[in-house]
């Protein structure tokens, strides 16, 4: 069979390849070594992953470049900085040094985000802290009707939001707006939301409080997108009142939170007084992974809580 990279000159069996790669990975300590080897040698290689079985063998070029990724995630650089690409639910994003590297356990927000908007028949979403766009591509994707803004400080996370608005499908990226904004400034969030208010409201700040281990791949990840404070709530404090003025009455809110502050972002919901149906969220871990809110409409407490699951 030819190859996907057009070389067979000392061609070697895929098969060694990956338990050869596997090995390394796993003696480097990475969690996934084998799925890891085959994501890599599909990059060397240039084919999907649901190909890599039609692929007899890598040749001398694919191996070349397959050794030398391998031997960067055996530092514990990060897959997708690798690869330069993020896979995150129905999307694939582009990813690199100065954007936090979405995690597969975020997508449970987005699935979340897509029923809330179907409960409330809501358009409007706002995605706070959006850094490489994952949830506002996400379920913009999963939600043709929804128009998303994309919220984000850093230069170097709106070059990668941007480019990633881009590159997404054209009904999807017409219907996403970027703007650089301080999630934390009233002032700057009410002029950029407008008294209308908006039906659903994400938001995947930092959250790691300070001192913290982390794994080494996070240590890639910028501080300022990981870190919050010694208590992790530096930027969600000040975010939730803001938050419940950006909503429209039985508006739905979604935070990721660090496993250790479910019950200080409950807290912080809890008390603007403007929220009911707050609720912690688990992971398929059993990991506490985000909060939910809806802000307050006036409706009785049987007709709420349709979304509190």
């Amino acid at each position: 069979m030819s190859q996907p990279d057009g070389g067979s000159v000392g061609a070697r069996p895929v098969a060694a390849e990956l338990r050869w790669a596997a090995q390394r990975l796993a003696e480097a300590g990475v969690d996934s070594p084998r799925a890891d080897a085959e994501w890599l040698l599909c990059d060397a290689l240039g084919c999907d992953r649901g190909r890599l079985l039609l692929v007899d063998a890598v040749s001398d070029n694919a191996r070349t470049r397959f050794h030398h990724a391998v031997a960067q995630r055996a530092e514990r650089i990060p897959l997708q900085h690798i690869t330069g690409t993020a896979a995150f639910g129905p999307v694939d994003l582009s990813v690199g040094p100065g954007v936090f590297t979405p995690r597969p356990e975020t997508e449970f927000l987005a699935d979340w985000a897509a029923r809330a908007l179907a409960d409330t028949a809501g358009t409007q979403l706002v995605d706070l802290c959006s850094g490489s766009g994952a949830l506002a591509i996400a379920v913009a994707t999963l939600v043709p009707s929804v128009r998303v803004t994309a919220v984000e400080y850093s230069p170097r996370a709106l070059h990668w939001l941007r480019r990633n608005v881009d590159a997404a499908a054209a009904d999807v990226a017409a219907r996403i707006s970027v703007c650089c904004a301080d999630v934390t400034d009233a002032e700057q969030m009410g002029e950029l939301i407008g008294p209308a208010g908006v039906d659903v409201v994400v938001a995947n700040p930092p959250y790691v409080p300070d001192g913290h281990t982390i794994a080494p791949e996070v240590a890639h990840d910028p501080p300022e997108a990981v870190f919050a404070g010694p208590d992790g709530m530096t930027v969600i404090d000040p975010m939730v009142p803001i938050v419940a003025d950006l909503l429209r009455p039985g508006g739905y809110v979604g935070i990721e939170h660090d496993d250790t502050t479910s019950v200080s972002v409950l807290t912080a919901l809890e008390s603007t007084g403007q929220f009911v149906d707050v609720r912690a969220h688990a992971d398929l871990a059993g990991r506490l992974r985000f909060a939910t809110g809806r802000r307050a409409d006036g409706r009785t407490p049987q007709a709420r809580g349709k979304m509190a699951g």
